[in-house]
């Protein structure tokens, strides 16, 4: 079963990653539950959230139910196995050279999978990903090998790519693809009509490469939830408190001013932000955070995830995709991670120095030069 439309991700519902209140255990599988009751058959875990926790109740939500139903999304890339957890970096890549070299990379790519697997529940996924790569996951031969092993071996029928945890990896994507194109059939990336930068300049390469794309953050932090106001207060350590001073209030303004499009066709802000995705080729299954927001007069997260799921089948046309993009546009908003100019060595995971190939390859695609 290839992805649907509408997807489910296990960092909803802040018990892996803190948006909002976080939900009991009891909550949290019990929102997967309504989910599918509601109509999504795409659910989305990674190995690393809880170390294994979210892929356990996920299995414990979808038990029971036949697994023909559903589309099963895993993620490999931290090693919390033997690696150690560094502060905000969290755990390293797998691909760390201080763990293994790349004769490790099967080995591990088939362990991972395969405990995922267990946790889940099932002995396959339709799709597993690599999640956050670093520059090795981006440009080893070694490794996208291992990951067709394991599609070849059968624990997956299809392979991706999820580049994060935060926005940017726009020249290492587009090398990527050109490098493995054959092996990847998805992609899961930052996009929504108040980010369409600087994902939007990867879509081109995904559709010539013939990779469907996922699109994460659609709500813009809970923006398009509708249900954030001015001044709204968050709790101590949700993971939105990191953004910009501001960023609710403006991000409000911009929206509104989408909204006329948004009630042209009659829809929600979250299933406007959705379906404005959907609109752009080859964007084929958005997948929303999930937030309980603070405070007794909050809207109902298992609301948020029904209305969800009838999301209508519109399509906007060319001209209002432009529009939308337009009054979102956050061209150069923040420093993006990856490749950069900055940096003359690499002191991070996620975060190494220009190289004379990626260059080449923003110049042969337009992608600018201010990298």
């Amino acid at each position: 079963m290839d992805l649907t439309t509408t997807a489910y991700g296990t960092w909803s519902g802040g018990r892996f990653m803190h948006f909002g209140e976080t939900l009991s255990e009891e909550r949290f599988i019990g929102c997967i539950e309504t989910a599918y009751e509601a109509g999504i058959r795409t659910f989305v875990t990674s190995d690393v959230y809880g170390n294994g926790k979210a892929d356990e109740l996920l299995g414990k939500a979808l038990s029971g139910i036949d697994r023909e139903t559903y589309a099963l999304v895993g993620m490999i890339g931290h090693d919390f196995y033997e690696g150690q957890r560094q502060g905000s970096q969290g755990y390293p890549r797998f691909t760390d050279p201080t763990l293994r070299g790349p004769e490790g990379y099967a080995s591990f790519v088939r362990t991972a999978t395969s405990k995922s697997l267990e946790r889940c529940g099932t002995d396959r996924f339709d799709l597993l990903m690599l999640h956050n790569p670093d520059e090795i996951g981006y440009t080893s031969e070694a490794l996208w090998k291992a990951l067709g092993e394991a599609k070849d071996e059968g624990l997956t029928d299809r392979l991706g790519i999820a580049p994060g945890p935060a926005n940017g990896f726009t020249l290492d994507f587009v090398g990527c693809l050109e490098r493995f194109g054959e092996l990847i059939d998805w992609a899961m990336v930052i996009l929504n009509p108040l980010e369409p930068w600087p994902v939007g300049l990867t879509l081109p390469s995904c559709e010539k490469h013939g990779v469907k794309v996922m699109t994460r953050v659609v709500d813009y932090g809970g923006v398009f939830h509708d249900d954030l106001g001015e001044g709204h207060i968050f709790k101590p350590g949700d993971h939105r408190t990191y953004r910009p001073a501001g960023w609710v209030e403006n991000g409000i303004e911009k929206a509104n001013r989408m909204r006329p499009i948004a009630e042209k066709y009659g829809l929600s802000m979250l299933d406007f932000a959705s379906i404005w995705n959907l609109s752009q080729k080859p964007v084929e299954c958005v997948v929303p955070t999930f937030i309980q927001e603070a405070g007794e007069n909050a809207r109902l997260i298992e609301d948020k995830i029904k209305a969800f799921a009838k999301l209508p089948n519109i399509r906007l046309t060319a001209e209002e995709v432009e529009a939308v993009r337009q009054i979102g546009d956050n061209t150069g908003c923040m420093t993006l991670k990856g490749a950069s100019k900055r940096h003359a060595v690499s002191e991070r995971c996620d975060e190494w120095p220009m190289r004379e190939d990626l260059l080449e390859i923003a110049g042969r695609n337009n992608l600018g030069t201010d990298w």
